[in-house]
């Protein structure tokens, strides 16, 4: 009996666990997509290329200072880049309850649409781990 009870609640806490990891993902990959589209609206408000270096560079430096090394430029790019090929906000919110940051980053490479698609479309249907993504 007690053993019964103990196997039930380890599976509650389990599927807690795991689904507090999803959503955890999912608003730090919308965090993401918020953050490069800002950056994105700022620099072509100003139009100037040296500009958009200089700027990203500078809130690089600010950003990993303040919240660590996931703003480094390599990766603040990656974000201008998601905001870039997922501009819309109604179609990027579902998907990152489906992917994650890595199966996102991933995607960027993929320079076709049509092949991108293709590819989130397996992501989701058939629970592709970035593993899987990859090759």
């Amino acid at each position: 009996m007690e053993e019964i009870l103990f196997n039930d609640l380890a599976q509650i806490i389990e599927r807690g666990k795991q689904h507090t990891v999803a959503q955890v993902n999912s608003l730090l990959t919308l965090t993401y997509w918020q953050v490069g589209k800002k950056i994105n609206e700022h620099i072509l408000e100003n139009k100037r290329a040296e500009y958009a270096k200089e700027i990203v560079s500078t809130l690089s430096t600010q950003l990993k200072t303040s919240y660590g090394k996931s703003f480094e430029l390599r990766n603040l790019r990656r974000m201008m880049q998601f905001a870039e090929l997922f501009p819309n906000f109604q179609i990027v919110s579902p998907l990152v309850t489906q992917l994650s940051w890595t199966h996102f980053i991933i995607l960027l490479s993929v320079k076709k649409i049509e092949a991108r698609e293709f590819y989130i479309q397996k992501v989701i249907e058939e629970r592709w781990s970035k593993r899987t993504l990859t090759y």
